[in-house]
C-alpha cells in the first residue's frame, strides 16, 4: 500500500513539473513585445528600390528636358 501511494506521488509530482514547463515554454515565446522579427532587406528587394528611385530621376530628367523654356526643379 505504501508502495503504490510513493508511485502515486512520484506521478502527481511528474505531471505537475512538466505542466510547469510548459507553462514556462510558452511565456518566452510570448515574452517580446514585438509580435513578429524584424528581417533585413535581401539583395535583390534593395536593387529594385534603387532602380525604381533611378526610373524616377530618369523620368522628371525627361520631362524637364521636354520643356526647355521652362525652368524647373529636378
Amino acid at each position: 500500500m505504501a508502495i503504490s501511494q510513493l508511485g502515486d506521488l512520484i506521478e502527481t509530482i511528474k505531471s505537475k513539473v512538466n505542466s510547469l514547463k510548459k507553462k514556462k515554454k510558452k511565456k518566452n515565446t510570448f515574452s517580446s513585445k514585438k509580435p513578429y522579427i524584424k528581417m533585413d532587406k535581401s539583395a535583390s528587394v534593395k536593387v529594385e528600390i534603387r532602380s525604381r528611385k533611378a526610373r524616377q530621376l530618369i523620368d522628371k530628367t525627361l520631362k524637364s528636358a521636354d520643356r526647355p523654356g521652362k525652368l524647373t526643379a529636378v
